[in-house]
């Protein structure tokens, strides 16, 4: 792991702080500068960053998309930030400055961040310690529960980052028996050790599907969850759910158009569930599920975390996260 670099603000509560951001200025152009951050207003805290998770769906912004506008704002599009808050508003009383929060905003790629005090979920002493990227874990949660997953059946997860590796586990705690699929060998390690009973190379698409039919007596799965945001994953996701299953949509597909086997999803009669969320206190439903389930044991996300590095060296986060090399499943930056 590369090592994190200490940057230094200076601050005054209750003032106006001068510390680092990164801007996305262009595509695979990201540049550390010093910006102000105010004094939080009515109903706002002002959270010191310990860090922010680097999420694949911030990948198409640095490799650069005709839909994105540059330069982004200091410290967007980060959006898993964790930290402490150290200066709150007018009439806020909770969470209290010193409070470890977990913050759901989109310009953690900081060393400070304003937001709403109900964007700022308090994290119990259990997790002191933890790296703890509260936005995607939010996700997580929100998709199992859409999921609907109960003991004995079996759930396909297709794509195995970080997200897919989360919901193997959950699935597999929650009683399931879970295949796991993707294209690279560390990823099915990853899923194996996150209790996937079976582990498959989405690469060789027919192999994949005639194991799991194998598996399943012919029938494909109960549940099936797409993680992954292609439209290969979305085609074989849609082959392996069986009559009246559960086609579980929790990959990011923020390119455009999909095609889809209609024939096949009518006559199979699926349930085709969209498992993503944009109203904010569904993200902080799942935030605070998320916080009570690491907290009683039921995931740990820290072995899933596997490359931490400063601000600077975010374009070296975001070149390994395109490569993906053995051994790389999530980054997290330490500003």
């Amino acid at each position: 792991m590369a090592p994190a670099t200490e940057l230094t603000c200076v601050r005054k509560t209750a003032d106006p702080v001068r510390c680092m951001a990164a801007v996305f200025n262009g595509p695979r152009d990201i540049r550390v500068t010093l910006v102000t951050v105010p004094p939080p207003g009515p109903g706002q805290v002002r959270v010191k960053l310990e860090g922010c998770g680097v999420c694949a769906s911030n990948l198409p912004v640095w490799e650069g998309r005709p839909w994105f506008d540059y330069p982004f704002p200091p410290g967007a599009p980060g959006h898993e930030g964790w930290g402490r808050v150290e200066a709150v508003g007018e009439d806020v009383d909770y969470p209290a400055i010193g409070t470890r929060v977990a913050i759901l905003s989109d310009r953690a790629y900081a060393q400070y961040e304003l937001v709403d005090r109900h964007a700022a979920i308090p994290l119990p002493p259990a997790l002191d310690g933890w790296f703890f990227p509260g936005e995607p874990l939010a996700c997580a949660m929100n998709v199992f529960q859409r999921s609907g997953i109960r003991p004995g059946e079996t759930v396909a997860v297709v794509g195995v980052g970080f997200m897919g590796a989360l919901l193997v586990g959950l699935a597999t705690a929650a009683g399931a028996r879970v295949v796991a699929l993707s294209r690279r060998p560390y990823s099915l390690d990853i899923a194996r050790r996150q209790g996937a009973a079976e582990t498959l190379d989405v690469g060789n698409f027919q192999a994949a599907l005639d194991r799991v039919k194998a598996l399943t007596d012919g029938a494909g799965c109960d549940c099936v969850i797409e993680a992954a945001g292609e439209q290969c994953t979305l085609d074989l996701a849609s082959e392996l759910t069986r009559v009246r299953g559960r086609l579980v949509i929790a990959g990011y597909h923020q390119d455009g158009s999909r095609t889809v086997n209609m024939q096949l999803w009518n006559w199979r009669g699926l349930d085709v569930i969209n498992a993503h969320e944009r109203d904010p206190k569904r993200y902080a439903e799942g935030l605070y599920a998320a916080i009570e389930a690491a907290s009683t044991g039921r995931f740990d996300p820290s072995p899933l975390l596997t490359h931490r590095f400063s601000l600077t060296e975010l374009p070296r986060a975001f070149d390994l996260m395109g490569s993906r090399p053995e051994g790389f499943l999530k980054a997290v930056v330490l500003p």
